[in-house]
């Protein structure tokens, strides 16, 4: 399963909202500076999490973004649905999440008129991934990334 660079950079961009120690907005030119990505497509990212309301926005000269939630209350799974819009371990497999559960659809089902024969792998696969999201929060992330990596403040960068 690969996520592209939405998902990848969008945790990133959490992590290092989640990393400052003041509740203060943070620009997006500097999370880009700090991290090394490229700004205008921070912002396209940015526009998606704060869709999802995991991330607020304030204008002005002392502007930025800030978690719009405890990082404790962040879980993967949120962030990489808003980031991707879902979890799939191949093309012909689709998660078709809704209010009331889910159900995995396959589009090799219609072919001959039975069952996908790899629809049981990719679903277990799929279930082991969505499991991992759920149960890792952004303040995981954060203090895993604060034992690896010097803690840098932005806010005063």
């Amino acid at each position: 399963m690969i996520f592209t660079t939405k998902a990848e950079y969008g945790v990133r961009l959490l992590v290092e909202l989640g990393r400052q120690s003041e509740a203060r907005p943070v620009s997006l030119k500097a999370i880009a500076e700090a991290e090394g990505l490229p700004l205008a497509y921070l912002e396209r990212i940015v526009a998606l999490l704060r869709r999802a309301e995991l991330v607020e926005s304030t204008r002005g000269a002392h502007g930025g973004y800030r978690l719009a939630r405890s990082a404790d209350d962040i879980r993967m799974d949120e962030a990489i649905l808003a980031l991707e819009g879902s979890v799939a371990p191949m093309t012909c497999f689709v998660d078709d999440r809704s209010e009331t559960g889910h159900s995995v659809l396959c589009s090799h089902e219609a072919d001959q008129g039975h069952g996908c024969a790899t629809k049981l792998l990719w679903t277990r696969v799929q279930g082991g991934v969505f499991k991992a999201l759920q149960q890792t929060t952004l303040a995981d992330l954060v203090a895993f990334s604060n034992k690896t990596t010097p803690t840098r403040d932005l806010l005063h960068a």
